[in-house]
């Protein structure tokens, strides 16, 4: 009975030890160039991972807007004139699409559904002055 026991917690810290994957990919867009995604649908919480980078760093711009299942504004994602990466953390579910507006550069954008436990391991980066 002990040596099973031993077992059982053996395996049980094995299993907690694992990596942890962050949300279930619903979908992920990519390109190079302007572009209006097709409709996703998402239940809250959920999160927008973005990538960006290009051949021509100092020429690169690009702007993702974020649209309602009617093509409505809901509000910008990000805009960068540099390469970068970043995610948002988005707190209300619906149909949406994304707007890119890209200029010599290269994008992903992935939507991740998360648990409310996920989405509660998410720090908002705390503002600059500058920005």
């Amino acid at each position: 009975m002990q040596r099973f026991l031993l077992i059982l917690l053996g395996l049980t810290w094995c299993a907690l030890s694992l990596p942890v994957q962050s949300g279930e990919l619903v979908r992920q867009f990519s390109g190079d160039r302007s572009k209006e995604t097709v409709d996703f649908e998402v239940e809250a919480p959920w999160l927008i991972d973005w990538r960006v980078n290009s051949d021509f760093p100092n020429s690169m711009g690009i702007s993702v807007v974020l649209r309602n299942a009617n093509g409505a504004y809901e509000g910008l994602v990000f805009k960068t004139k540099a390469p970068g990466n970043g995610v948002r953390l988005m707190q209300e579910g619906g149909r949406y699409s994304f707007k890119v507006d890209a200029t010599v550069a290269n994008w992903t954008i992935k939507v991740e559904q998360l648990t409310p436990a996920e989405a509660e391991l998410y720090t908002p980066k705390a503002k600059s002055v500058l920005d």
